[in-house]
């Protein structure tokens, strides 16, 4: 119902959706810019437009008996980072557990600018052995642009490039880390942090 509502909105708004829609089972859908409360109704959309549904993924202690049923009801789904030793073998973990989960991640982390991106998204593609999906948001366009699946090599910079090709084409406002890459070519290290370790 929230979906064909939002739907309707969009559309009449002038918003569209390019690219392939996803038939793969299992997907990280990777999202930006993240710059605005707006993207969630706008997710909303997107996943309701391509009969995907798309969640997130949340600690566990925050699906109470009071609040489960509204963070489920939103698409989330608890990760137990005691039955894991890190994030990433937790989110992993819960990957193996589905037939079926598309999760989406701002690797950005943050509606503000920031210069490197958290990079746990990749560890967590490449162990779960699923795909990225990248999902670029461009407001000035009103376009959201969906690529192919990409699976992950483990070659972090060869595997990178198409990433950041993808967003420097696709995504709009670019925030610091892409403009960085735009002037000089150089993909960062990896980092993980420890929150996502």
């Amino acid at each position: 119902m929230i979906g064909a509502i939002l739907q309707s909105i969009y559309h009449a708004l002038g918003w569209r959706i390019t690219g392939p829609h996803p038939t793969v089972p299992k997907a990280l859908w990777i999202v930006a810019p993240h710059t605005t409360n707006w993207d969630f109704p706008i997710g909303l959309w997107v996943r309701h437009e391509v009969k995907v549904y798309v969640g997130f993924l949340a600690k566990s202690s925050l699906f109470k008996w009071y609040s489960g049923w509204l963070f489920r009801g939103l698409g989330g789904t608890p990760v137990y980072r005691q039955k894991a030793n890190n994030m990433v073998d937790a989110m992993a973990d819960t990957f193996a557990q589905h037939e079926r989960l598309h999760v989406c991640i701002t690797p950005e982390g943050t509606r503000s600018d920031v210069s490197k991106l958290k990079t746990g998204f990749y560890y967590i593609a490449l162990k779960a052995n699923v795909p990225l999906i990248l999902t670029g948001f461009s407001f000035p366009r009103k376009e959201i642009v969906l690529s192919d699946p990409i699976y992950l090599t483990g070659d972090f910079q060869r595997d990178m490039l198409p990433f950041y090709q993808f967003f420097a084409q696709h995504s709009g406002p670019h925030k610091t880390w892409l403009l960085n890459w735009l002037a000089t070519g150089d993909i960062p290290a990896p980092t993980v942090t420890v929150a996502e370790q």
